[in-house]
C-alpha cells in the first residue's frame, strides 16, 4: 500500500508507515497462529509429564480464534483476496473500473458501520469488566474487531482504483453509516427492498461476501430497531467454541504439507501404484486433489495451486484438454467429506452433531464421488489413447517409502483422537507439529526461518478470508432466529409437503442453488439452522442430513452460472466460462446422480455410522 510513484524521498512518511503497518500485521498474525499451535502442545505435555496442563490455555486459544479471523481478513484485504465472485474479470474492459469503485465504496461503507458497531461493543464490555483466562479483560480481546474492520475499510478504499480520483469516490462510501443515522424512523423508511437489491446486485458484481452478509444483517437489525452492535456481538461466539480453533490449525498443517512438496510425493506414489491402469493418470489426479482438498480447507486453493501443476501433465499424456480441464475443476471439491475437512467440522458445530459420526458417515459417499469422477475421466483417457506408466515394483516400493510420512498422518491424528489422549484442537496442533517435523527435519524441503513465516501469513490470509464471513454470518443467523424464521419455514413446509421423499428432492434443489450462489462456510452458518429442524420433523437422520448438505454443496461449486469452481478454473487456466461449463458438464451430471444416490439410499451414509456406534457401545 504505497503512494504514487516518485523520488525515493518524496513520500518517506507514508512509505515508512505502510512498511511498519505491514510488518506489525505480519508479526502479530505469525505470533497468534504460533501461539494457537503451541499452547495445546504444552497442554498435552503438561498432562503427560506433570499430570496437569496449563490453566486457561485452551480458553485463550479459543479467544485467539477471533484474532486470527480479523487479522487474517485484514491480510486478505491487503492482498485483494477477500472472498468474492470474480465477475469483474469477465466484464467488458470499460466497465471494470467503475464497478470496482462502486463495489469497493459500498463494501467500505458496510465495513465502517461494522467498525462503529464493534466500538460500541468494546465500550460495553469494558464497562462490564469481565475477565477471561490469565486475567485478560474481555474487551482487550474484542478490541481486535474495530481495529480489524478499520484496516479492512481502509484497504477497500485504497484498492478501489489505482488513482486518487477513484479512491476519493470510493471513500464516499465511508459516509454510509452517517446517512442511515440521519433517518429518524428506520422501520417506516421503505429502504428494505431497495437496499437489499443494491446488496444483491453488488454481490453479483464482486462485492466481498462478508460485506454482503454483514450489510444485510446490519440492515435488518437497524430496520427492526435493534442496536447494530448485535452483529459484532454475535462474532464473540467464535471464542466460545472448543472446536473452532481446530480449523486454522488443520489449515496450517495442510499448508505446511503442500508447501513442503507432499503433493509431489503423493503424485509419485499414486502414479506408481495406478499409472499402469487404463486412464491411470486421471485416477492419480483425482486421488491427489481429493486428498489435498480436506487438508487445505478450500477447493479454490487446490485448483489454483495443484490443479495448475496437474493439468499440463494430463495434456502431455494425451488426455483430451477439455476432459482434463473438467477433471481438475471438479476434483478440487470432491474431497470435502474426508478427514480433516474444515466444512465438516463447521457443520458439526452448527448442527450440533458429533464430527466423528459425520466423518464416518461421509466416508463411503466420499469414496463414491471420487470413484465416479475418476472412472469417467479414466474411460475417456483410455479411449483417447492416453499414455500409461508401466508398473515397476521397485519404483512402487520407493514411492511408498518416500510417501510413508504422508500416509501415516491420518493414522497418527485419528489415533490421538480415538485413543483419548488429545482433544480435537490438541490433535490439530499435533498435526501441525507432525507436518513441521516431516517437512523441516525429515525431508528438509522447508526452512524454519526462510519459509515458515511466509506459510503462516499465507495460512492466516486464507483462514481470515472465510472466518470473517462466519463472524458476520452469525449475526445474520441470530436475526433469523429472533424473528422465528425456522419455525415459520417449518410450518410452511409441513403444510405444503407431505412426503419426506419430496422434501429431500426440494432440499437437493435448494442446496444446489445455495451452493452456486454462496460459499460453503456462510451457507453452513445461515442455512443449517433453518433446515435442521425441518429435516428432523421428517425423521431424517442428522448425520444423513449433514452428508446430503455437504455433497450438494460440492455439486453447487460446479453449477453455472455462478459456481465458485467454474470462475476459479476460468481465471486460473485462462479459459472462457462457456468452455469451462462444457468441460465440467459430464462430471456435473454424473455427480448429480451420485448425490441423488447419497440422498435416497441412507445406508450409504448410515451403515458405517451404525457399526461405529455399535463399536462404541461395546
Amino acid at each position: 500500500m504505497t503512494g504514487p510513484a516518485g523520488p525515493p524521498d518524496a513520500q518517506p512518511v507514508p512509505g515508512r508507515f505502510s512498511f511498519v503497518v505491514r510488518a506489525a500485521e505480519d508479526t502479530i498474525a505469525i505470533a497468534v497462529l504460533a501461539t494457537m499451535a503451541a499452547l495445546p502442545l504444552i497442554e498435552i505435555a503438561g498432562r503427560a509429564w506433570w499430570g496437569r496442563g496449563v490453566p486457561g490455555s485452551i480458553v485463550l486459544v479459543q479467544h485467539l480464534t477471533l484474532w486470527i479471523a480479523l487479522l487474517g481478513a485484514a491480510l486478505a484485504a491487503r492482498s485483494d483476496r477477500l472472498l468474492a465472485l470474480p465477475t469483474p474479470h469477465f466484464l467488458p474492459e470499460r466497465w471494470r473500473a467503475p464497478v470496482q469503485i462502486a463495489t469497493s465504496g459500498l463494501a467500505a461503507g458496510i465495513t465502517t458501520a461494522l467498525f462503529f458497531a464493534s466500538l460500541d461493543l468494546v465500550r460495553i464490555e469494558r464497562e462490564a469488566g469481565d475477565l477471561i483466562a490469565w486475567r485478560i479483560p474481555s474487551w482487550a480481546i474484542l478490541a481486535v474487531l474495530p481495529v480489524g474492520f478499520a484496516a479492512i475499510a481502509g484497504r477497500l478504499v485504497w484498492r478501489a482504483a489505482p488513482g486518487r480520483a477513484g479512491r476519493l469516490i470510493a471513500a464516499l462510501g465511508l459516509l454510509v453509516p452517517l446517512l442511515f443515522q440521519s433517518i429518524p424512523s428506520p422501520a417506516d423508511s421503505g429502504l428494505l427492498i431497495p437496499a437489499s437489491l443494491v446488496i444483491v446486485a453488488a454481490t453479483a458484481l464482486g462485492l466481498p461476501v462478508f460485506t454482503a452478509i454483514g450489510g444485510t444483517a446490519l440492515l435488518l437489525f437497524w430496520l427492526d430497531g435493534t442496536p447494530i452492535n448485535a452483529v459484532p456481538g454475535e462474532t464473540y461466539r467464535l471464542t466460545t467454541s472448543p472446536m473452532l480453533p481446530a480449523i486454522p490449525l488443520f489449515a496450517l498443517a495442510g499448508y505446511l504439507l503442500s508447501e513442503g512438496g507432499a503433493s509431489t510425493r503423493l503424485t509419485r506414489l499414486f502414479a506408481a501404484l495406478f499409472g499402469w491402469m487404463p486412464g491411470g493418470l486421471a485416477i492419480v489426479t483425482t486421488a491427489v486433489l481429493a486428498f489435498f482438498t480436506p487438508l487445505t480447507g478450500a477447493s479454490g486453493v487446490t485448483i489454483v495451486s495443484m490443479g495448475g501443476l496437474l493439468l499440463p501433465v494430463l495434456v502431455q499424456a494425451r488426455h483430451a484438454e477439455r476432459t482434463s480441464l473438467g477433471l481438475v475443476t471438479v476434483s478440487g471439491s470432491i474431497g470435502l467429506l474426508f478427514f480433516p475437512s474444515l466444512p465438516v467440522f463447521l457443520y458439526a458445530f452448527y448442527a450440533n452433531v458429533e464430527y466423528e459420526r459425520l466423518f464416518v458417515g461421509g466416508f463411503l459417499p466420499g469414496i463414491l464421488l471420487v470413484v465416479v469422477v475418476a472412472a469417467w475421466a479414466a474411460v475417456h483417457g483410455w479411449r483417447g489413447g492416453a499414455r500409461r506408466t508401466p508398473f515397476r515394483g521397485r519404483e512402487a516400493a520407493a514411492a511408498i517409502w518416500q510417501g510413508k510420512w504422508e500416509l501415516a498422518l491420518p493414522v497418527f491424528v485419528l489415533g490421538a483422537l480415538v485413543g483419548g489422549w488429545a482433544t480435537l484442537v490438541e490433535a490439530a496442533a499435533l498435526t501441525v507439529a507432525y507436518a513441521l517435523v516431516v517437512e523441516c527435519v525429515v525431508h528438509r524441503t522447508l526452512h524454519v526461518s526462510r519459509d515458515l513465516p511466509r506459510i503462516l501469513i499465507e495460512c492466516a490470509t486464507l483462514v481470515g478470508g472465510f472466518m470473517i464471513i462466519l463472524s458476520v454470518a452469525l449475526g445474520f443467523t441470530n436475526y433469523l432466529i429472533l424473528v422465528e424464521a425456522p419455525t415459520t419455514i417449518l410450518s410452511w413446509v409441513q403444510t405444503h409437503v407431505d412426503s419426506p421423499t419430496v422434501f429431500l428432492l426440494a432440499l437437493n434443489v435448494l442446496l444446489i442453488v445455495v451452493g452456486a450462489l454462496m460459499d460453503i462456510y456462510s451457507a453452513i452458518v445461515i442455512i443449517v439452522p433453518l433446515i435442521a429442524p425441518i429435516a428432523a420433523a421428517y425423521g431424517i437422520d442428522p448425520v444423513h442430513l449433514g452428508i446430503i448438505f455437504l455433497a450438494n454443496m460440492e455439486l453447487g461449486y460446479l453449477m453455472p452460472p455462478m459456481g465458485e469452481n467454474l470462475f476459479l478454473s476460468s481465471y486460473r487456466f485462462g479459459k472462457s466460462l462457456p468452455e469451462v461449463y462444457r468441460s465440467t458438464l459430464p462430471y456435473t451430471a454424473i455427480l448429480l446422480v451420485a448425490v441423488l444416490l447419497i440422498t435416497y439410499v441412507p445406508s450409504l451414509t448410515l451403515w458405517l455410522v451404525r457399526l461405529y456406534d455399535a463399536a462404541g457401545v461395546q
